[in-house]
């Protein structure tokens, strides 16, 4: 039966309305005569008035169309459409006197008025009974979910009146957090307190859970939603009305701001000047070229109008993405556009890019960054970040580039973590080779800067998504504080240190004052049109959780290891005068570790890592090293 009504075309719809209201019709007349007592009798009556039911029916069809009465879908069928009958049964009542008195039948004026009245009724109520066929017949063929309400209020009741008509969901009950509601009935639904929710779940099979609850701000609807969530249920959160009509934004999620916001200075914005010759008509390599800092090498390098592009990348999708964009931005500038998919640790491929390519100009970005997955990854962290530097740095000599800038970062200085070691030792390789090139030779040096907000993994977007979500935001200390640049003015002064460098520099990034972590995660809340919940605001929306520092996390970063910072002309970029490992050091220090690598040796790498980097504060025991 179900096939069948759906199988039905609006067309046909149509038409079986119409022969239901052609016989409530006939049904009304006789229902009139009846009612009225005639002398002639109901068939009687029936019989002289056949003449005119032609017509009348005619009548009914005509006005039907007209009013799109039979257009009208059964589980829309509310008060406009009950008025629209009312004036379609008026209809028929003066089609009726005007057919009887034109056909001379003498029938009586209650006669009439009998039949418009119950002709409204009978269609009235056809309708109702017909929606309720219907959706019987659905109930009875397909799976119907029960739903649990979440707010007993105008929203709530709204949605089951509305609910009511669907054939595919039956609302069960409400719980609501006002005490004055439960065990009490709204809309014909029990209302239960919120701490039942595990229990009512299960003894009345609730399939999902609605929240009508708009008014709460979206951090409270999404922390409600998570709890739930956690009990197996399916969440679904309803839009305010003010949403629906568009007065109020209607969002499935918080926007997030810009990371700019949060810089709490003056962003950076010189151009790059004479800076633009080192890349201009040049062949130029970007390693990490789908990484936040990589992708925004590429963009500003693009500007500068190399020739060539060379996007070195390990992971497939970031390569992927980062080419479909740049290939867009170099349209019609004459720029070739070379994605390579590949690890920097494999020498021959390295070999080969670069000289295949004639690369006069290497971005080296490509590292392993987030610091607890280094800490728990050590091998591979330092696989990738300190031979991968001397591989592409050793071939990039060979091959004859003249310049090549390894970014590198403040966890370098005195690292407390795996990571930053891993780039004060990929510091110590660049520093190595600049001392050995010879005049004419490969210009090496390395950019130092801090935290970069809203690139992957970095603490604004993590802050966001905990927002999101409802939070908490999490903070490891409330003491800890970090340098922070945007990934725009980081690159752009990466960009024009490497145009100063002689060879050998170690440069380091004006960021400003460190930053409070707390303090950020404060902005990120307020930012949102949020409040902080804490021990002042109990009642605020987002709570910000201290969790207690990670392995390998130091309270504050450093810039230099000297603290000495001298001017160059950009006043943004300074250098640093940092001693380094002798050629036969670093060789040595790179032989323990391909050591350590060759035996999955980590207390033995992080042994090397404790005797070669000046002040890395290791947190495990390392093996002894000789």
């Amino acid at each position: 039966m179900l096939d069948w009504i759906k199988s039905l075309s609006k067309a046909q719809k149509r038409a079986i309305m119409l022969a239901a209201d052609c016989i409530l019709l006939v049904v009304a007349l006789l229902f009139a005569f009846a009612a009225l007592g005639l002398d002639v009798g109901v068939s009687g009556a029936l019989l002289g008035y056949l003449p005119v039911l032609p017509y009348m029916l005619a009548s009914a069809v005509g006005v039907s169309f007209w009013l799109g009465i039979s257009s009208i879908r059964l589980n829309a069928y509310e008060t406009a459409a009950v008025g629209l009958t009312a004036v379609f049964a008026m209809f028929m009542t003066t089609a009726s006197i005007t057919f009887s008195n034109v056909a001379g039948l003498g029938l009586p004026l209650g006669t009439h008025l009998v039949f418009g009245a119950a002709f409204f009724g009978l269609v009235v109520v056809s309708r109702a009974v017909l929606l309720q066929v219907v959706l019987a017949i659905y109930r009875r063929s397909a799976p119907r979910s029960r739903v649990l309400i979440y707010g007993a209020g105008t929203t709530g009741t709204q949605l089951v009146s509305a609910l009511r008509s669907h054939e595919n969901i039956e609302p069960v009950a409400f719980v609501d957090d006002n005490q004055a509601l439960h065990g009490l009935n709204v809309a014909r639904l029990p209302v239960y307190t919120p701490l039942r929710i595990a229990e009512i779940a299960k003894e009345k099979q609730i399939d999902r859970v609605l929240l009508a609850v708009p008014s709460l701000s979206p951090p409270k609807q999404a922390q409600i939603a998570r709890r739930l969530e956690g009990l197996g249920l399916e969440v679904q959160t309803l839009p305010s009305f003010a949403q629906l009509v568009g007065e109020e934004a209607l969002v499935d999620k918080l926007k997030p701001v810009s990371a700019q916001k949060f810089l709490n200075r003056d962003e950076v914005d010189h151009a790059l000047g004479d800076a633009r010759d080192c890349y201009a008509g040049k062949v130029v390599l970007v390693s990490g070229a789908g990484g936040s800092i990589g992708s925004e090498l590429c963009r500003q390098v693009l500007e500068c109008g190399p020739t060539k592009l060379i996007l070195y990348e390990l992971s497939e999708l970031a390569l992927y993405n980062s080419d479909m964009e740049l290939r867009q931005l170099a349209e019609g500038a004459g720029i070739e556009i070379i994605p390579v998919l590949g690890s920097v640790t494999d020498t021959r491929q390295v070999r080969k890019v670069l000289t295949n390519h004639s690369v006069q100009v290497v971005l080296h970005a490509a590292a392993y960054k987030h610091v607890p997955l280094v800490e728990a990854n050590p091998l591979a962290g330092l696989v990738n970040n300190v031979f991968g530097t001397q591989t592409l740095a050793e071939q990039s000599a060979k091959a004859g580039v003249e310049r090549f800038i390894l970014i590198s970062s403040d966890k370098a200085v005195r690292p407390a973590n795996v990571m930053g070691a891993s780039k004060r030792l990929a510091e110590l390789v660049v520093q190595d080779l600049a001392r050995r090139a010879g005049p004419g030779g490969t210009v090496f040096s390395m950019v130092r800067f801090g935290n970069v907000l809203g690139s992957s993994g970095s603490v604004v977007p993590l802050f966001q998504d905990q927002l999101s979500r409802g939070g908490p935001l999490t903070v490891t200390d409330r003491s800890v504080s970090r340098y922070f640049m945007t990934v725009q003015e980081a690159v752009r002064l990466v960009l024009q240190a490497s145009g100063m460098a002689q060879g050998g520099e170690v440069f380091v990034l004006d960021m400003g004052k460190p930053v409070p972590i707390i303090s950020l995660a404060r902005q990120v809340i307020e930012s949102a049109g949020y409040t902080v919940r804490d021990e002042d605001l109990p009642e605020g929306d987002i709570e910000i959780l201290i969790t207690g520092l990670r392995p390998g996390e130091k309270m504050t970063e450093e810039l230099s290891l000297t603290g000495e910072l001298i001017g160059t002309r950009h006043p943004k970029i300074f250098s640093t005068r940092e001693e380094g490992l002798s050629e036969i050091e670093i060789a040595s220090a790179l032989r323990r570790l391909r050591e350590a690598f060759v035996a999955c040796d980590e207390d033995m790498a992080r042994g090397v890592v404790k005797r070669w980097v000046e002040g890395f504060q290791s947190q495990f025991k390392p093996a002894e090293v000789s």
